[in-house]
């Protein structure tokens, strides 16, 4: 008797039209007219973060995997004046049910459409650049002007083990139960967790109004598409931007352990934190992890000390292993916050006082003459060589992991790096630690792409 065939379903969607529901339901005469104008570059960008988008909660974090699964992807945009429709071509299957898309995959996709229209506008980007910023996370309606400060950045790996991911769900459900709200990088990991655990808090507290904001760009969109979680996506030009828009937004920033990402993004901060024109800014910093992850905030906290010296400890809180404790220093952090903010008339919801000098803005480009033109000394200041030490990982890790710059590394050879030896002797190590811990994406071992200059 011949076995009957298991049936299984197509993975694509041949065909299939989308209106919104909400936001971007009308473009004016001049979105409409961009989009004819810049029709190629603007549709590229729109269809890899719009098939990111679609590709929610897929297993992979592969980009490169994901377009060539849906090669023949396509979207086209529909624009009248009663109104707009996206039609696609081979989407994704998963980013529907009984054929119709689900809903929170809809506001995503409208919400890319909605950011890239914004920033692509010429009159948008002739603002400054922290006008830009607010510009955009006010059009995309992220900002709350009467309610009272209670957003809780979280920052961390998207590829890290199960009981770091378990940790930082259950500090996010402790946050959640202090009626906090979360915004991360908006992807999977430590991004998810905090997430997911507030979801289940705030429905214990029947706190109904729960935000989980999403803030990425559309260079890692695809490697980190937003999780199932987020209700509010928000897509910003550029990583300097993004992690402008982290801080200006912020009322706390907890930072699980994570890759050479993660490492930037705490040098950023501190950068600000230990800027002269910031010190009366009061924005908590917290690092945290379970007890198994203890020795990642250890090796951290060394190499933050080695840098920079014992006085770094007063920009950042270690937490262990105490999920309660950290949301109930969050909390009590959040409440100096609120009062700092009303007795010098800031707003709650977006940190105007907050100086970023323009080299924070930036976009750091790692070629050979600007990574020798780094300085990393300890006889610099101490925010301008926070600064420094970012751009360096920056340009070590795009040596190493993304293929133009290796690319260009094999051609004209390795960086030139000039520096204080202590210094460039802890990041060799630091970044040695997090390959060895599996925290850097790799094809092999890890293999400096620098020369030390002292």
């Amino acid at each position: 008797m011949q076995k009957s065939k298991r049936w299984k379903p197509n993975p694509k969607i041949s065909q299939c039209q989308v209106k919104p529901t909400r936001a971007l339901a009308l473009l004016s005469s001049k979105e409409i007219q961009s989009l004819h104008e810049k029709r190629e570059e603007m549709y590229q960008l729109f269809r890899l973060c719009a098939l990111a988008v679609l590709n929610t909660g897929s297993v992979t974090d592969a980009s490169h995997e994901l377009f060539e699964a849906f090669d023949d992807f396509d979207i086209e945009i529909l624009s009248e004046s009663k109104g707009i429709e996206l039609v696609m071509k081979n989407a994704p299957r998963s980013a529907f049910v009984e054929g119709q898309i689900i809903e929170g995959v809809r506001q995503h996709l409208f919400a890319v459409l909605r950011d890239i229209l914004h920033f692509a506008s010429k009159d948008n980007r002739e603002d400054s650049l922290t006008d830009g910023v607010f510009k955009l996370l006010r059009n995309a309606q992220v900002l709350r002007a009467y309610e009272p400060p209670n957003v809780v950045v979280c920052w961390g790996g998207h590829s890290i083990p199960r009981h770091e991911y378990d940790y930082t769900k259950e500090v996010g459900y402790q946050l959640g139960l202090r009626y906090m709200d979360i915004a991360t990088g908006c992807g999977i990991g430590a991004m998810k967790g905090p997430m997911k655990g507030a979801t289940i808090a705030h429905a214990k507290q029947m706190y109904h109004k729960g935000r989980y904001i999403g803030i990425t760009e559309p260079g890692i969109i695809a490697a980190e598409a937003p999780n199932p979680i987020v209700n509010e996506l928000v897509i910003l030009p550029d990583i300097e931007k993004r992690l402008e828009a982290f801080v200006r937004m912020a009322h706390c920033i907890v930072v699980f352990p994570g890759g050479v990402g993660t490492m930037e993004e705490i040098l950023y901060l501190l950068g600000l934190l230990m800027h002269p024109d910031n010190q009366h800014i009061h924005l908590p910093l917290l690092l945290t992890a379970d007890q198994e992850s203890a020795h990642y905030i250890q090796r951290i906290d060394d190499f933050l000390t080695t840098c920079f010296g014992i006085e770094v400890h007063d920009y950042y809180q270690v937490i262990v292993n105490d999920a309660v404790g950290v949301a109930q220093y969050a909390k009590k952090a959040i409440q100096r916050v609120h009062q700092d903010r009303k007795k010098t008339n800031e707003a709650f919801s977006f940190n105007w006082t907050l100086s970023i000098p323009e080299s924070f803005q930036t976009p750091f480009v790692p070629s050979h003459e600007n990574m020798a033109k780094l300085n990393i000394s300890k006889e610099l200041p101490l925010h301008v060589l926070a600064a420094n030490l970012r751009c360096a990982f920056s340009g070590i890790v795009a040596g190493n992991v993304k293929t133009p710059y290796i690319n260009t590394v094999a051609e004209q050879g390795k960086y030139q790096l000039t520096g204080d030896s202590i210094i460039m002797s802890e990041i060799d190590g630091l970044l040695q630690y997090i390959a060895n811990e599996g925290r850097m994406k790799l094809d092999g071992e890890y293999k400096p792409c620098y020369n030390l200059l002292y």
